[in-house]
């Protein structure tokens, strides 16, 4: 019985000799052996918050590494698991494992992902892409408004303000080594370039309006774009804007007095704001649309200026903050409403 009793333990010491050998010599082999040799360039798309699980079965897809569990084990081995960036990568399926996962935490990517979020200023948007390190925001600011980049990219107002559409871009940072001097300028064009072609299924009978009707869309879809984030409202709160120009009535939208204050403004409307004529965007004391578009717009907007809700309704007001509204087609209705609103928003602010 102690002889069997020895010859089974020797042979499980064997067996977990022989396993942690095969163990080690797949580790080594995974480690020292490329997909392919010679290997080939290969990009590889990395997107924001992906976790390790879903960038390294990417990586095995697409031919960088052997295999994703190996790599997901060596990137928790190297405490690398937290630290990959998002953005476009080279790699070469020729490299191996350990330097994939270096260019994955310290490589510069080729292309870096960005979203630009719907309702963003001119300024907002500037701001937003000089914090991701694309281009200065003087710089961005100054072309944005550079009348040879505004004729080249066919806008008509005196700044790109609405034609900067909202997307998720992956865009190339400027080089350190050799700075492009053109680099602001190649981005905005890229978000403009997005905005034409998104556009262009807008259009009624997919025909690009005139001059005048194109401003009339575009500010009339930023202001649509600032007024509601229900996506099934846009079409009648553009209806009702489209109803208050036909009658002559004063549009009296919010968005547009604190656009015209700019970057000043800390988000306390007051009722001298609303009585000020000197702004140029106070639609409470200007008749008809500001003078331009206050935002950039998603496509959704756009649609609804291009071809808003045909009713009656000449206010609307929010039902709770953030939320959909009320419309309502005579001032006593929209009186009702906004006493409701205001009701609704005390109880809210109360908790109860």
């Amino acid at each position: 019985m102690r002889h069997v009793l020895k010859y089974l333990l020797l042979a499980s010491f064997c067996t977990l000799l022989a396993a942690g050998g095969w163990v080690g010599y797949t580790a080594w082999t995974f480690l020292n052996t490329a997909p392919e040799t010679p290997g080939k360039d290969i990009y590889i798309d990395i997107p924001p918050g992906a976790t390790l699980s879903k960038i390294s079965i990417t990586l095995e897809e697409k031919g960088a590494i052997t295999s994703s569990f190996k790599f997901r084990l060596l990137a928790r081995y190297k405490k690398a698991s937290k630290a990959l960036q998002a953005g476009r990568f080279q790699f070469s399926t020729g490299w191996l494992p350990e330097k994939v996962l270096d260019t994955l935490v310290n490589g510069k990517p080729v292309l870096t992902r960005i979203t630009i979020p719907e309702g963003l200023t001119l300024w907002q948007t500037a701001k937003l892409l000089a914090d991701g390190g694309f281009a200065p925001y003087d710089e961005l600011m100054t072309v944005l408004k550079d009348p040879k980049f505004l004729l080249h990219y066919g806008i008509p107002f005196a700044t790109a303000e609405g034609f900067l559409m909202p997307d998720t871009y992956l865009l190339k940072l400027p080089d350190e080594a050799a700075p492009d001097p053109r680099q602001a300028w190649k981005i905005a064009g890229r978000l403009v370039d997005n905005f034409w072609q998104k556009a262009a299924s807008c259009w009624l009978n997919g025909t690009k309006p005139e001059r005048k009707e194109l401003q009339r869309l575009v500010i009339l879809a930023s202001i649509v774009e600032k007024e509601t984030a229900v996506p099934d409202e846009r079409p009648r709160v553009a209806g009702v804007y489209t109803n208050r120009l036909a009658r002559n009535m004063l549009l009296q939208a919010d968005p547009c007095v604190i656009y015209g204050l700019g970057e000043s403004f800390r988000g306390n409307l007051t009722k001298a704001m609303l009585n000020d004529p000197k702004n140029a965007y106070n639609t409470y004391q200007r008749a008809g649309l500001p003078p331009g578009p206050i935002c950039s717009f998603g496509v959704s907007a756009l649609k609804a200026a291009v071809k808003p809700e045909q009713h009656d309704y000449l206010y609307f007001v929010a039902i709770t903050d953030g939320g959909a509204h009320k419309f309502s087609k005579t001032l006593r209705e929209h009186n009702n409403a906004v006493q409701q609103y205001l009701k609704n928003r005390r109880k809210a602010q109360s908790g109860q």
